[in-house]
């Protein structure tokens, strides 16, 4: 049986007067891929922005690879590796500066940095292209490059948001070919967002939040069932209904702003 990499118990975070998440529970196991799913001002990036360490709970609990995200943040900072949705890699500099870069915030030994580096670009197929501009790179490229930098000091738990946007449907397959096998060679722990449904469709298993809740938390086959529809999509309408959100998320941070402001720190 799996053991559980996150857990979240009774969570809870307020924004002034705003409760953005509701006391919430759940867990996540170990070498499982997990969809976090949820639209606008659901509070999943409230939730995802804890277990990163950037926002600290009102109350309840939180760990992630056994370590407390109010005890022991940079124990848990330590351990995972986050590609955001926003770009942030340095377009000035060539792929293997990015990750040397990367590598020495960790503060990886220069032996292990170019060995890793070669780990990291090969498991991508950048390897060729490590004395390139990143500004030189596609929309493609630039996103495998991303997640060769969240694995240089190989994390237990890797966040994902939204990893595909906007990428063409050759690539996302890619993107997702990489995901796939990082869970089953490497047992790695992925923890993603996605507002592509059917990408969520192969995750083993799927949380959906809204209004600040978990409103349902299964397999997608499960969830299928359960709600008598045909699609995962089907189930994430069932379950948040079908008006528009026009409001943006209760909160305004955004894990790349977590990233660049700790780097900016070290």
């Amino acid at each position: 049986m799996n053991e559980t990499a996150i857990r979240v118990d009774n969570l809870t975070r307020n924004f002034g007067l705003v409760q953005a998440v509701k006391g919430i529970s759940f867990e996540v196991r170990q070498s499982e891929i997990f969809a976090f799913l949820g639209p606008n001002g659901a509070g999943k990036t409230t939730t995802i922005n804890i277990l990163c360490t950037l926002l600290l709970p009102t109350s309840g609990e939180a760990t992630v690879n056994g370590f407390s995200v109010v005890a022991s943040p940079n124990e848990v900072r330590k351990s995972i590796g986050i590609i955001f949705q926003d770009p942030s890699l340095d377009e000035r500099l060539t792929a293997y500066e990015n990750l040397d870069f990367h590598g020495m915030i960790y503060h990886l030994p220069l032996k292990q940095r170019r060995e890793r580096i070669k780990e990291v670009l090969d498991m991508v197929g950048l390897f060729l292209k490590k004395d390139h501009i990143v500004r030189s790179f596609s929309g493609g490229m630039k996103r495998r490059l991303e997640i060769a930098r969240g694995l240089m000091h190989n994390p237990k738990i890797l966040f994902l948001d939204e990893p595909t946007t906007g990428l063409d449907p050759q690539t996302r397959q890619h993107i997702w070919d990489y995901i796939l096998d990082l869970s089953r060679k490497d047992k790695i722990t992925i923890f993603l967002t996605t507002h592509y449904l059917e990408e969520a469709e192969i995750c083993q298993r799927v949380g959906i939040m809204d209004h600040g809740k978990i409103v349902a938390l299964d397999t997608p086959g499960a969830l299928n069932v359960k709600y008598n529809a045909s699609s995962l999509n089907d189930v994430f309408l069932e379950v948040t209904g079908r008006d528009i959100r026009e409001e943006e998320s209760d909160e305004k941070e955004r894990l790349g702003q977590f990233i660049k402001a700790r780097s900016k720190l070290r």
